[in-house]
C-alpha cells in the first residue's frame, strides 16, 4: 500500500474544506465528522486503519453500533463510498 506522510502529521493541519471536497463533491457534516475520526485513528494507529476490512470496526468504535452509524451516515454502500473516496483523496488518486 502507498505510504503517506500523514502518519506523523497533526490532523488539524488538514483543512476541513479540503477534506469536505475530497472526491469532487461536498459531503455533509456527519460524513465530515466520521472522516475526521478516521483520520485521527489513522494518525494514532497507522495506515492499517484505512483498510476496507476495518470499516465495520471504525463504525462501531465511533457510533457503538452499525445501526447507529447507518442512522447518522446513511446506507452501508454510501458509507463505504465515502470511506473509499476519502482514501483516494488522501493518496492523491483523485484528479
Amino acid at each position: 500500500m502507498i505510504e503517506t506522510n500523514l502518519s506523523t502529521a497533526d490532523t488539524s493541519a488538514i483543512e476541513e474544506e479540503s477534506v469536505s471536497i475530497a472526491f469532487g463533491k461536498l459531503i455533509d457534516p456527519k460524513q465530515q465528522e466520521f472522516l475526521n475520526f478516521v483520520l485521527e485513528q489513522y494518525v494514532k494507529s497507522g495506515v492499517e486503519e484505512l483498510d476496507d476490512q476495518k470499516l465495520p470496526e471504525l463504525l462501531e468504535l465511533k457510533y457503538n453500533a452499525l445501526a447507529d452509524a447507518k442512522a447518522q451516515l446513511g446506507s452501508i454502500p454510501k458509507i463505504r463510498e465515502t470511506f473509499i473516496g476519502f482514501q483516494k483523496w488522501l493518496y492523491g488518486e483523485v484528479g
